[in-house]
């Protein structure tokens, strides 16, 4: 008799999702598959909006990322205007989106993904987790804290909030940056690289002590996508690379092409759609983005230490292409320095504090397109208006989709390998669930657009037993 194996919810990710896993007669995994349980519907709800209000109310999709809504959404309301926003603008954008790359990767990294590799992936669950690592690993969860407060607080300082700020407006940004506000945040920098570095100094030590495991966990073979800039690694504005499992650039193209290349398939099983790239088709047109999508696409990094220490990352594999899943880790923590040294880059550049902070336009054009990478990936951002400024459509694309068929053949890939049977341990569970967490999923900004998805109904007795079931496909 065949059996299923259920995991509700994912713990240590953002959002609502669940892991389940067929087995056939003999106890062998039939298929496994991770689902989105939620659904948003920030699409449907946001026609009728004036476009203008849009980069206030995208935000409220994430408590997580909500900087990369905040400017994704900014950029495609400059789109709609038909103006280039102010140098020292863009500076203040790109300064605010480091600030929320480096403390969304401090963390997945320090408080979601560690206890895993820190304590064992069989470890008691309950030691397993972020008050076990504040016990056992006091000074390391300080560090964690210390990082993403500082990025935190970059997003303050220009936002007004941690959470939810409101900075860019359509054509720029509202405020400036004080002479003493950059001071503080420069002072701070020696300290964050430092905690960055030991971070990967930490991460590198693993996966060299679990080389064997590394290389093979959710083993999988995808291209890779990416923003980059004349070949570097680009996180505020670009044009968006695809590289093949080997090595190969397949493709690159503006942003505003995106609909000619990125196609959307939709299963019943999931409110979170796969999307792919419309060439190959679905399923082989898939992909991965995230830190290891861009290590991958890109063929450097533009800031000095970082570059030094994705050339170390690239000895990985004999062609410097990275498709070990596990590595996201150490991609993510080498994009936090990265961060750390853009925003000291930024501030040293005199027009970050200038005056100039915004450009006005009378021009409405039909729609506007704003794309970016937020921590997870690349993040699309696409308004249809009326003449007056009205939304009528918007398409959303968001990071966690383009790594949903990754996930889930990671899923599926790491139950066949260890589930033998109905004798199922709790490492294995975690193992499963960890696959996940190595794609830092945002699952309430995935969930958008009205799909199709099965109800199903249970009447269950106090002792457990099922009464009835009420299936609604």
């Amino acid at each position: 008799m065949s059996r299923k194996i259920e995991i509700n919810p994912v713990t240590r990710i953002e959002g609502h999702g669940k892991i389940t896993v067929q087995l056939d007669d003999a106890g062998q995994v039939k298929n496994a598959r991770f689902h989105v349980t939620q659904f948003r519907g920030f699409e449907l709800f946001s026609r009728e909006r004036d476009f203008r209000e849009m980069p206030v109310i995208t935000p409220r999709i994430c408590g997580i990322c909500p900087v990369s809504h905040h400017l994704a959404s900014a950029k495609a309301c400059d789109d709609i205007l038909g103006v280039e926003i102010p140098k020292t603008a863009k500076n203040l954008r790109e300064l605010m989106h480091m600030g929320q790359v480096v403390q969304s990767h401090a963390l997945s990294f320090f408080h979601l993904s560690s206890p895993d590799l820190l304590f064992g992936f069989s470890a008691d669950p309950a030691v397993r987790n972020v008050a076990g690592l504040v016990q056992s690993y006091p000074e390391l969860a300080k560090k964690g804290i210390a990082l993403r407060k500082f990025g935190q607080e970059i997003i303050k300082t220009l936002g007004g909030k941690k959470i939810h700020p409101w900075h860019s407006i359509p054509g720029g940004v509202n405020r400036g940056l004080k002479q003493d506000e950059r001071d503080e945040i420069l002072r701070q920098i020696p300290q964050m690289k430092t905690i960055a570095k030991e971070a990967i100094a930490l991460i590198k030590g693993y996966l060299n002590e679990h080389a064997a495991e590394a290389k093979s966990f959710a083993a999988i073979s995808t291209a890779y996508m990416g923003l980059v800039r004349d070949g570097m690694l680009e996180l505020y504005d670009g044009n968006i690379r695809v590289r093949a499992p080997r090595g190969r650039v397949i493709d690159e193209f503006a942003c505003s092409d995106y609909l000619s290349y990125i196609g959307e398939h939709v299963e019943p099983w999931s409110y979170l759609k796969f999307p792919y790239y419309k060439p190959l088709g679905f399923p082989h047109g898939s992909y991965r983005v995230g830190p290891l999508g861009r290590l991958n696409a890109c063929d450097d990094i533009s800031t000095p230490e970082a570059s030094a220490e994705l050339s170390v990352f690239r000895q990985a594999s004999e062609d410097g292409i990275v498709p070990h899943t596990l590595y996201y880790h150490y991609a993510r923590l080498i994009e936090a320095l990265y961060g750390l040294e853009k925003i000291e880059e930024l501030l040293n550049d005199p027009d970050t504090l200038g005056n100039e902070l915004r450009v006005s336009s009378s021009e409405i054009r039909p729609e506007g397109i704003g794309v970016i990478e937020a921590p997870r990936g690349t993040l699309i951002h696409h308004y249809w208006v009326d003449e007056k400024g009205a939304i009528t459509k918007v398409n959303l694309i968001v990071a966690t989709g383009h790594n949903n068929y990754a996930m889930n053949k990671g899923v599926e890939q790491v139950a066949k390998e260890y589930i033998k049977g109905e004798d199922v341990d709790e490492g294995i569970l975690n193992r499963m669930e960890h696959v996940i967490r190595c794609y830092d999923p945002c699952l309430s900004c995935s969930t958008h657009a009205v799909g199709k998805m099965p109800l199903l109904l249970e009447v269950v007795s106090h002792d457990g037993e099922c009464l009835r079931r009420i299936s609604k496909e």
